[in-house]
This record gives C-alpha cells, structure tokens and sequence, in this order.
C-alpha cells in the first residue's frame, strides 16, 4: 500500500493562531486540494494525522470538526481526490497524551488501522511537533513552508528536525518530489 500522512492545519488549510473552529475558517491552501488529487491519481491513499486541542479546550465541538472534514472532504472530491481517513488527537498539551503529536500515537494508529508498517511512510506537516511525531513511529519526515514554517520561507529552519527531514515549499512541491520519486524508482525496476 502506498501510503502518505498529512498534517491538517497549516499544510492542507490555512492555519490561525485562535484555531480553526468552523467549516467557514476551513480555507484550503492554494494548490493543496489538487496535490492530494494528484497523489490518488498516481495510487496513494492519503491519510490525515492532526492535534486538534480546541475541542479540549472547548473551542468547537466534535459537530464542528465533523463539519470542518465534511467540507474538505466534498471540496477534495471536487478536484477528485479523496482523504482516506482523519485521525486526530482531541488532547490539550497539559494532558500529555500519548496522540498528540510531537508523539508518534496518532502514526501508530494509523499503521495499526491500515495494517501497515510505518517504517519510511512519508509524511509531511508545516511544523517541527510533525516532523518529530513522524521520526518517532519511523515515518520518512516532511516539512512544508506553510502555515507554521512560513517564516522560513526566506531561510532557515525549525531548530531541531530530524536528521533526513525533507523540506518542501509547500504540499504541492511535496507532492511533485514524491510523483517524482516514485517514477523514477519504477523506472530503475524496469
């Protein structure tokens, strides 16, 4: 099964430092709708891997995030692409949970529900908490220069990633590099 993981806000959508909390705040990121498509296209199944602590905090409810995905979900299919499955960490920090991300248990369950080995799944998130959440379960790291890391877009990088971590401008670029890789390794098989 080729499979990628991807972090929510701030690589698929816009991010913002009070939360998205209604499928109105829900606002794809330029490009980000047609990079999935073109994943599914070429045989990957797309899975999201996301903290979202304003239902801990009481921000929105599980009716709103169920609402917030039921928007991604038609505007993907729009664009024919499809997200597989939404796995997300209701936890606040101060809860120290074990799915939370910058730990591996959301990747773990994943893995688990798909039946799959994590080791060198690539995954990608617009933060350093995702690129070590995906080094821990042994995912292959990726970070974007979107929502969170914007700022590094002039150089730079989060302080601390994972040795090997991949760097994209953004989900499309990320998606090119994995179309890519992935020809140019079924052309060396030939």
């Amino acid at each position: 099964m080729k499979l990628v993981i991807l972090d929510r806000d701030g690589t698929i959508n816009s991010d913002s430092d009070d939360f998205v909390k209604t499928p109105e705040e829900w606002l794809p990121l330029p490009g980000a709708l047609e990079a999935i498509a073109r994943l599914n296209h070429a045989g990957w199944h797309v899975v999201v891997a996301s903290n979202q602590s304003g239902l801990g905090r009481g921000l929105f409810d599980v009716a709103s995030l169920n609402a917030m995905h039921a928007k991604m979900h038609k505007l993907l299919a729009a664009q024919g692409g499809r997200i597989d499955a939404v796995f997300y960490c209701p936890h606040t920090s101060e809860e120290d949970c074990h799915c939370r991300k910058p730990k591996p248990g959301l990747f773990e369950q994943i893995g688990s529900r798909f039946g799959v080995q994590l080791q060198g799944v690539p995954a990608v998130g617009d933060a350093l908490r995702d690129a070590l959440a995906a080094a821990a379960a042994g995912c292959e790291p990726h970070l974007v220069l979107t929502g969170k890391s914007a700022r590094y877009r002039q150089g730079g990088q989060p302080e601390g990633l994972p040795p090997g971590t991949l760097v994209h401008a953004d989900l499309s670029a990320f998606a090119d590099f994995i179309l890519e890789r992935s020809a140019r390794l079924k052309r060396v098989a030939v």
